[in-house]
This record gives structure tokens, sequence and C-alpha cells, in this order.
């Protein structure tokens, strides 16, 4: 996949005051997403931008960066308001580098956060949204252990929210690694990509109409979850 070229700029910043909220959407595209999944997991991330665009606040505070991981890690789209957002069209195929593709997805919320604080602009706890249908194939690399440790610092110091969604055969105890301990990694029922996405953006439209830093109840991840009894 062709990385996309930045959208966000100190004019874009500048023409626009309101507080951000950020969310990188970190997303398997390896080979096993193949068919049905890749097909569902595009049409869900359409559904994502379309939902957030309906909401006044939410359109102006969240952006969108995604971040793809199968052949490489890319970058398929910088942080972006999602009434300028284009997805591109995921392809699914190779391996499964999910610990690169957490630590770039930290990167590129802490570069994203010095960019708001040389503007001016206040901004929410970002956020990390990753779904994998596998387990990682570099688990015995500085990247994953790296990626551990990113995200256990990154939460107990409330710099980053992380969320792990297992789609299909995920190894969940491995994904549970990253997860933070009080969060750990949910199963999405069957291929319920657009019910879980619009989970997501009744979160972020929450989160955008608050106050950075406020304390809120996020919605109840019914409908697109398989919770073992």
């Amino acid at each position: 996949m062709i990385e996309q070229t930045p959208f966000h700029s100190k004019i874009t910043l500048a023409s626009n005051p309101e507080p951000r909220c950020p969310c990188v959407l970190v997303l398997d595209t390896s080979g096993s997403m193949g068919g049905e999944p890749i097909q569902q997991l595009n049409d869900g991330v359409q559904c994502l931008v379309d939902e957030l665009c309906k909401d006044g606040l939410a359109s102006k505070r969240v952006e969108l960066s995604i971040i793809t991981f199968g052949s490489s890690v890319n970058l398929a789209c910088d942080f972006t308001p999602p009434t300028a957002m284009h997805p591109p069209v995921f392809d699914a195929e190779g391996p499964t580098p999910m610990g690169e593709a957490v630590v770039r997805a930290h990167a590129a919320i802490e570069s994203r956060k010095e960019e708001y604080r040389q503007a001016g602009i206040q901004y929410y706890r970002p956020w990390i949204f990753l779904i994998t249908d596998g387990e990682p194939t570099d688990s015995n690399s500085e990247h994953w252990s790296k990626a551990i440790q990113m995200v256990r610092e990154g939460e107990a110091a409330k710099r980053l929210l992380f969320f792990g969604v297992a789609v299909n055969n995920a190894n969940q105890k491995t994904l549970d690694q990253l997860c933070p301990a009080t969060r750990p990694s949910v199963k999405l029922q069957g291929l319920h990509f657009s019910e879980m996405f619009r989970w997501l953006s009744s979160s972020l439209k929450s989160v955008s109409n608050s106050t950075p830093g406020a304390q809120l109840q996020l919605p109840s991840p019914h409908g697109w979850t398989s919770i073992d009894a």
C-alpha cells in the first residue's frame, strides 16, 4: 500500500482552535484477513468516518490516523479530521508485524501531541485502537517488548488509551500482553465490524463533547463483542 501524504499542517491547526482527540486505528491487513474479513473492515472504517461526520463537535475535534500491518507497516492515513478523510481500500497480504505497528502508532501520537503543544491546542487522551485476527510474527523482536512497555507506561501515566480487538482466531492471550490489565482485549462477535466502529464513533463523540481531562463513562460495547461467561 502506498503511504499517503500527511494531511495535517500548522495551517490546519491554526484554522481550527478546538481541542483535539487523536485516535490511531492499527489494523491487521495480513494474509489471514483475506476475503470477507478485509471487506468488512473496509466497510467498517468508512462507517466510522461517516458517523463522526454527523456530529458537529466530533467532526472538528476528532482526528483519525490509520496504520496497517501486513507485508509491511504502513501509514495509510495521517491525522485527519473525519470531514476530510477518504480511507484507502485495504488489501490483505503478508505476515503480522503487530509490535512494530504499535511502536509506530505511539510515535505518531507523540509527534502529533508536540504539534498541538506548539500550536497552543488542547487535546484529549489519545486512543490506539488495534484490530487483529492473528498473533504477532514479531513477538520475539525488540518491537514487541518495546510496544508492551510503551502501552503499559502510557496507560499508567494516563497519556493514552489502548484497546485490543480480537477477530476470528486471534490469540487473545498474546494480545493481552499488550492490553492494560484493567482493559483486556475483547472478542469481535463474528464479523460485526460496522457495529464495533459505531461503538467507537459513539465513544469518540462522547469524549469530544466533554472537557479535556474529564472522566466519563464510555458506551457499553453490547452488540459486537463476544464475552465468555
